[in-house]
């Protein structure tokens, strides 16, 4: 969900099970998850490696950048990862000498110790209209395939993720149709899947496509369903709708029904806003539990029988420095480690970790003296220009930039270094606080004393 931040994964059952149920049978499934670090009080990733290893079975993560620590950190645990080119990044890749450095600084240093399954070219560049990223998505997942296979890394395929805002129509799912833009964009990024046989990725969120009277249908409780006439097809849940309105729009825009498609996010969150309609922990686990049950079962959706759908859960864990309390409340544990509600994914006895012994937690190391509170922010040379290029940089990653755009808490001053400042900073805190981080091209400098007065101005280390 890094939309917001984005999100992130799927899975389906008929009838809604009692947890106990569902857990157990559901412990075996595999699954992806989100990773992201959209806050202040995450454990370091060596340690979330060594927890995922020994007491999920989650086996496959997806990170919204290309962060070093967390390639190291998982490497030789047969977790495989997923990382992302920054939509900013995306145009400077469209050349082949730029995509062969970026796999080189990027992909060679960790790969094959850690299983790198995907690299997805920006996301959810259609969501966000920037025309210049979209113009240079499918180039630079051409040149991305093409560095790929000069440096015999074939096993590593290229994706780019899609908001189900493509779509311009999808219930029932037999009117699923893109948008006649977005088709445009499509149809050469699906002959592209179709030739490298590489997956089309899609970000379903039945969260945001219910109605209080189409909540049970959402969460997959028991409901009166759907019938597509067109189609002779009935619906339990929206999870199948939402895939078959996709299948039907890949159909329909060129016979590209043959194409993988990967489910790169889908979650629900366990708590929000008063009064905000569907968020509830008890919603959240319905929907996770099953939808992992179901993207493993094999039963497929009603126009995609037997089938599986490789799928991401959103998110691993919940992140506090995101702007609303249902997108802080996506995680399916707490920083802490423990599970927020389980969908299935532990290990009722935990694995050996590097020939650790089973049932001992992951070593959390000698707890460190408390760090000297520090803020990022821009270097008094620093040119607007630059500070503007930073901007668009953190708030294409998914970092929230609303409290800095008009009528935000932050909008005044209503200057390029102040608002440079707000995201310089928001990218340091939630991206490990690592002195790199801070960096950008020379323009941005750490400091121990607070730059504001006011409290929304600048985010705390605290």
């Amino acid at each position: 969900m890094e939309k917001t931040p984005l999100f992130l994964l799927f899975f389906s059952l008929h009838i809604l099970l009692a947890p106990s149920t569902a857990i157990a049978a559901a412990a075996s499934c595999s699954i992806g998850v989100n990773y992201g670090f959209w806050a202040d009080n995450l454990p370091p990733p060596a340690q979330v490696a060594a927890f995922l290893k020994t007491h999920t079975t989650i086996d496959r993560i997806k990170i919204f950048d290309a962060n070093p620590d967390v390639l190291r950190a998982f490497a030789n645990t047969g977790i495989s990862v997923t990382v992302t080119v920054a939509n900013a990044d995306v145009p400077s890749l469209a050349k082949l000498p730029a995509a062969q450095a970026w796999i080189a600084n990027n992909i060679l240093p960790f790969h094959p110790q850690t299983t790198i399954r995907y690299i997805l070219v920006g996301n959810e560049v259609l969501y966000w209209k920037d025309k210049t990223v979209i113009a240079y998505t499918l180039p630079a997942m051409k040149t991305l395939h093409h560095a790929l296979h000069l440096a015999n890394l074939t096993d590593i395929r290229v994706s780019t993720p899609h908001a189900l805002s493509f779509l311009a129509a999808s219930e029932p799912p037999s009117t699923g149709m893109f948008r006649r833009f977005d088709a445009a964009i499509l149809r050469p990024i699906l002959d592209f899947h179709n030739r490298t046989k590489t997956p089309f990725m899609v970000n379903p969120y039945p969260f945001f496509g219910f109605r209080p009277e189409t909540l049970d249908y959402a969460v997959f409780r028991p409901n009166r369903g759907l019938y597509d006439k067109a189609t002779r097809k009935n619906y339990t849940n929206m999870f199948d709708e939402q895939m078959d309105a996709i299948y039907i729009a890949m159909k329909k825009l060129g016979n590209y029904e043959g194409v993988e498609i990967v489910i790169a996010e889908t979650g629900w969150p366990s708590a929000g806003d008063p009064n905000q309609p569907g968020v509830s922990l008890e919603n959240a686990l319905s929907y996770n539990g099953n939808v992992v049950k179901h993207v493993n079962s094999g039963k497929g959706t009603p126009l995609m029988p037997n089938r599986t759908f490789e799928t991401y859960i959103f998110a691993l864990f919940n992140e506090n420095l995101k702007a609303s309390v249902s997108e802080r409340n996506y995680g399916l544990f707490k920083p802490d480690f423990s599970p927020v509600y389980d969908v299935g994914v532990m290990r009722s006895t935990p694995a050996p970790a590097n020939g650790g012994t089973p049932g001992k937690a992951p070593p959390s190391g000698d707890s460190p003296a408390p760090a000297e509170k520090k803020w990022c922010v821009p270097r008094p040379e620093a040119s607007d220009e630059a500070l503007q290029r930073n901007l668009d940089y953190v708030c294409s990653l998914g970092v929230d930039c609303r409290p800095i755009q008009s009528g935000g808490p932050c909008f005044s001053p209503n200057t390029v270094r102040s608002h440079a400042s707000y995201a310089m900073n928001a990218y340091y805190q939630s991206h490990g606080r690592e002195v790199y981080n801070c960096d950008f091209e020379h323009t941005g400098v750490l400091t121990s004393s607070d730059p504001s007065t006011l409290s929304t101005r600048v985010i705390s280390p605290s």
